[in-house]
């Protein structure tokens, strides 16, 4: 079934901005990229969903064995005791030795949060997962894995963050790639008005994650 994602604005990170845009999605492909009375007279009958702010690609998370395996994210349950963000270094230590069970869960919680972060492709050395629980929850997601090129040394800041744009990085270096013709319909929509408040703000503003043309985040 067809589907035309259409926003305000459409960054596809290799092209121009959009104004009024949209893109059309094909199963897990993207089909069209442009104005959005154009790609609709061309999908007649195509479900649409409108969005507000900016949609761009989906962006790439640096540093996700990090974020899964030192880092424990709590189960909604725990909230009360342990609050709702990453728990790291000496808060990390206090929970003491969790069991694989517990990891399992913080691993496959981890990867949904970064679905909230417009996130659609993880980097790890050779492309690939060697730690069993990180790489189970990965393809399930259905996270594109990409391999680390370019990428940062070290954590930006004195913490880790699910905002793939903490490393400082713009748009077009954020993203795992440019919205494309024929390109996997990996994509992303911010509630803001362009890219500067994108990156000021960062992708806490995210509204709708959409992974190989499936909408995996919605924001309430």
């Amino acid at each position: 079934m067809l589907t035309i994602h259409a926003a305000p604005l459409v960054l596809p990170a290799g092209a121009d901005p959009v104004v009024d845009g949209a893109v059309v999605v094909d199963g897990d492909r993207v089909t069209a990229v442009g104005p959005y009375d154009e790609v609709a007279e061309d999908a007649p009958g195509a479900r649409v969903r409108r969005w507000p702010g900016v949609l761009t690609p989906g962006l790439r998370q640096w540093h996700p064995l990090w974020l899964l395996r030192h880092c424990y994210h709590p189960d909604p349950r725990e909230a009360g005791e342990l609050g709702e963000q990453p728990l790291w270094g000496e808060r990390l230590a206090a929970l003491g030795d969790l069991t694989e069970t517990r990891w399992s869960g913080s691993v496959r919680r981890g990867v949904q949060r970064m679905l909230r972060y417009g996130t659609t492709a993880v980097a790890s050395p050779g492309a690939r997962f060697r730690d069993p629980l990180v790489a189970t929850a990965v393809v399930r997601s259905g996270l594109t894995v990409v391999g680390t090129t370019g990428a940062p040394g070290t954590l930006l800041g004195e913490r880790p963050d699910l905002d793939p744009f903490a490393e400082g990085y713009d748009l077009a270096g954020t993203v795992h790639g440019p919205l494309t013709v024929g390109a996997r319909a990996d994509l992303a929509v911010f509630d803001v008005p362009d890219e500067s408040a994108l990156r000021e703000r960062g992708a806490v503003t995210c509204v709708a994650t959409v992974l190989a043309g499936r909408l995996v985040y919605r924001a309430r």
